[in-house]
């Protein structure tokens, strides 16, 4: 999987790359369904809102098969790969549930401030890769990016462990505002399968997701070898210690595993 010259060019100005529907149906139904088992389990992995509903789930590409393959398919590794001009490791995996009616908020941050911050990442050469598990639309609590907002280079944040049950580097108001009105605001939504790649400076955030439809959106944080973390302080299952390069399966592993059970029944 290569992105194209033109596809290069729009991720380099904006920040952001959106591919709709990149997994089928088949892919994404299995990946939904392994998702609400791990959001039922009583797992240090799995975070909850301050409702008791899941926010979200680390590293689950470490104990499910479904995940471990989604966690090294080309769709996903190879486009990174292609920008970085290197190998890849999994810096986190999550699995973010805005669940119906009380989804919460994801204040305006950058994630690199995070990793930089938390995890001494040295430069912003990690990428996050979102996977639509449901279909994203602007009603149900949609990533709302700042397009080019990566150009300003790592802002000053504050830390902010009220807002949600989650700790976040998030900015002012000021400096949102200023970003906005030079770059504007996008969302974007597509059905399941899709997948969103941006820039670890690129500002962004999420309003609460008030609907019946939730929004669960697996993200793989890839980050280049070279740019290993120096000086983590977050659990190992939030920022991963293995910087060994991601070895890909075949582009079509997790379709197998999605048919196995069918094929055996048979």
């Amino acid at each position: 999987m290569k992105l194209s010259q033109e596809q290069l060019e729009f991720f380099h100005r904006e920040g952001w790359l959106f591919l709709p529907e990149l997994f089928s149906q088949e892919e994404v139904d299995l990946l939904a369904r392994e998702a609400v088992g791990i959001y039922d389990a009583n797992r240090p992995e799995v975070w909850r809102e301050k409702s008791g509903a899941p926010r979200t789930a680390f590293a689950a590409h470490l104990y499910n098969e479904a995940f471990g393959l989604l966690g090294a398919h080309p769709r996903m590794i190879d486009p990174v790969e292609q920008l970085f001009g290197e190998p890849v490791y999994m810096h986190q995996f999550k699995i973010n549930a805005k669940s119906a009616f009380t989804g919460d908020v994801w204040q305006w941050h950058q994630d690199y401030g995070t990793w930089k911050r938390d995890d001494g990442m040295p430069e912003p050469r990690a990428m996050n890769i979102a996977i639509f598990l449901d279909e994203v639309m602007p009603i149900n609590g949609p990533l709302m990016l700042v397009p080019r907002s990566q150009n300003a280079g790592d802002l000053q944040a504050s830390h902010d462990l009220a807002t949600t049950s989650y700790p976040l580097w998030t900015l002012d108001e000021a400096t949102v505002t200023r970003l906005v009105k030079e770059g504007g605001i996008v969302a974007p939504t597509g059905k399941p399968g899709g997948m969103l790649m941006f820039h670890g400076n690129l500002v962004h955030g999420s309003a609460g997701n008030i609907t019946p439809f939730p929004r669960k959106i697996v993200y793989l944080t890839l980050n280049a070898v070279s740019n290993y973390i120096r000086n983590p302080t977050r659990p190992d299952y939030i920022a991963h210690r293995d910087f060994a390069p991601i070895k890909t399966v075949d582009d079509d592993a997790l379709l197998r595993l999605a048919r196995a059970p069918r094929q055996a029944a048979e």
